[in-house]
């Protein structure tokens, strides 16, 4: 059985590990001030051109967004996020625990736009109802598809034309950056959001992301948010060796663009074999559509998942491949599938 199912089945890429095990008896100060840490932020400030972004290390993406979130929005505040977002359909209402509401809007292949965001604006008009107050979107989304920089540049000027504030999840930001249609670039998203996150434990770490606050009013006491819930952790190294040693050079790109890569490979064999897709996806998620017969044959060989079905004899499947999906398994799998199509 090989699995297409995430892209964090698998460990950690081999030099996040041995730089783990080489520092393993080294003191160091705790709670992300270790020197590891401390030399990560300056990398990562280095790969996107600014030194005055504020870098915080948090152990996951659901993680990470609750605790940004909740810390960006006053009590009667809301975020506005795509009907397919993380943080409304996979994080078990982590946000609205928080207190604030998730406004849903559905939105073609998963993106937001400034006349979904401005009808959202419409409809909220005074103070008995939430206020619409910060535009969560993902890159990729999650369902493959990404932001181009003229989007995002207006989905920019839409949010500071109406003082939103912007934030962007990146659990899979390194496959949108190495997508072949991307022309975006790390920096940018420094100038056309408020704030990100560099996703990790999706792209070759163990765990981890980095959070990059970019607004000045955002960054205030946000390391006693993280600490109230529970995020700063005693042993921050853990966190900082790992991002030290994916942007040292250029290794966390160098994974996206393997992951990619073997998604690609598939996305055409699929496309030759006559096989339609639920999305538009350029990265490392796709999502074709084959006969449940099929399927369930597939199932006795690889694990995957099924993400929606399309009529009475269809559905569509979600396929992720990583930074260490193997290569035999791609070429197996598309073998297996045109051979069951030949049946």
């Amino acid at each position: 059985m090989y699995s297409f199912k995430n892209d964090y089945s698998e460990g950690a890429h081999p030099r996040i590990l041995n730089a783990l095990i080489e520092s393993n008896y080294e003191q160091e100060e705790g709670y992300g001030e270790d020197r590891f840490s401390l030399k990560a932020k300056e990398l990562i400030k280095e790969k996107i051109g600014r030194t005055d972004v504020d870098i915080h290390f948090i152990s996951g993406g659901t993680q990470t967004n609750l605790i940004a979130i909740s810390a960006f929005l006053r009590p009667h505040e809301a975020a506005i996020a795509a009907s397919t977002g993380h943080i409304l359909t996979h994080e078990t209402g982590a946000i609205e625990a928080t207190g604030h509401k998730v406004i849903s809007v559905e939105a073609a292949e998963g993106k937001l736009t400034p006349v979904l965001i401005k009808s959202v604006l419409e409809a909220h008009t005074d103070e008995h109802m939430v206020k619409p107050k910060l535009v969560y979107i993902s890159n990729s989304t999650e369902i493959g598809s990404i932001y181009n920089k003229s989007e995002l540049q207006r989905l920019s000027d839409c949010c500071q034309e109406n003082n939103l504030i912007l934030y962007m999840d990146g659990a899979r930001l390194g496959s949108a950056l190495c997508s072949e249609e991307n022309d975006l670039q790390l920096s940018d998203l420094t100038k056309l959001v408020d704030a990100f996150y560099i996703g990790g434990t999706k792209n070759g770490a163990l765990i981890g992301e980095a959070l990059v606050i970019c607004r000045d009013s955002l960054k205030e006491d946000f390391r006693f948010h993280i600490k109230q819930k529970g995020a700063l952790l005693a042993k921050g190294r853990l966190l900082g060796i790992q991002f030290l040693e994916l942007f040292r050079d250029n290794l966390y790109f160098d994974l996206a663009v393997y992951a990619n890569k073997l998604a690609g490979v598939l996305r055409d064999e699929l496309g030759k074999a006559n096989f339609t897709f639920l999305t538009h996806s350029p990265s490392n998620q796709l999502f074709p559509i084959l006969p449940n017969t099929v399927i369930a044959e597939l199932q006795s060989k690889y694990a995957f998942h099924i993400w929606e079905p399309v009529d009475t004899d269809h559905s569509a499947i979600r396929l992720v491949t990583s930074w260490a999906t193997k290569e035999e398994a791609v070429k197996s799998f598309i073998e297996d599938l045109k051979k069951l199509k030949e049946k």
